[in-house]
């Protein structure tokens, strides 16, 4: 190999999904194991990897998802490596082992299709969010993959009293079990929530993780519907 690319050859293969950089996703694909990601997300892939848009599964959850709310998803199937990536978003993966996480479509990368998945509302928000706010709950043994538009932080919720809040707009994913609610803090109008258009946050609370991204950038965001 050429000595200057040399550095950006792939790692050896440790687990079934894991990151090439901070921008692109691994998955070593098996027959049996199939894969659900975003549509145009495969930007290379080594083996014979057979691809099915908008399957019959997604077509069943998709009747539950309002205009705008999900992301076309397509079946990955076959056996070798399958490159994925997202408009140079960072990658953020994630092993589930029996537990679960809520995440907002534009965050969803690439997921196992043995986890147990599907789209809801998150209640308490409709009068902030007019029709409120609807994500992806993901469950089970299998793994996730996430974008984020920039390197992302993960707030530990820590389980007391504290409420953490966050801007609509900057939250890529958060643990279910967590309670959730609006806050609109009118004296902060010009100075918050710059990303939603509105000056108002989410307060999360409880057991569980919390991840933000730290761009704000409205025109990602197609969940909101006034």
């Amino acid at each position: 190999m050429n000595q200057p690319l040399a550095g950006y050859a792939p790692a050896p293969v440790t687990a079934r999904m894991e990151n090439h950089g901070n921008n692109m996703l691994k998955v070593a694909m098996q027959t049996g194991s199939d894969l659900f990601a975003r549509v145009g997300s495969m930007i290379a892939y080594e083996g014979f990897i057979q691809y099915e848009p908008n399957p019959p599964a997604v077509r069943q959850i998709a009747r539950d998802w309002m205009t705008g709310e999900g992301a076309p998803l397509m079946k990955c199937s076959g056996d070798g490596l399958l490159y994925l990536a997202d408009y140079g978003a960072d990658v953020v993966v994630i092993n589930l082992n029996g537990d679960g996480i809520s995440v907002n479509a534009t965050n969803l990368l690439a997921f196992d299709t043995s986890l147990t998945w599907g789209v809801e509302r998150v209640k308490g928000l409709a009068k902030f969010a007019g029709q409120g706010l609807w994500n992806t709950k993901i469950s089970g043994q299998g793994w996730v993959a996430l974008t984020s538009r920039g390197k992302p932080i993960v707030v530990d919720c820590g389980g007391g009293d504290d409420e953490t809040y966050v801007d609509p707009d900057a939250l890529v994913a958060w643990s279910p079990n967590l309670k959730v609610k609006g806050k609109r803090s009118f004296k902060a109008q010009s100075l918050i929530g710059r990303g939603s258009g509105e000056a108002y946050q989410m307060a999360f609370s409880g057991q569980g993780i919390v991840v933000v991204q730290p761009s704000e950038d409205s025109t990602d965001r197609l969940r909101f519907r006034g």
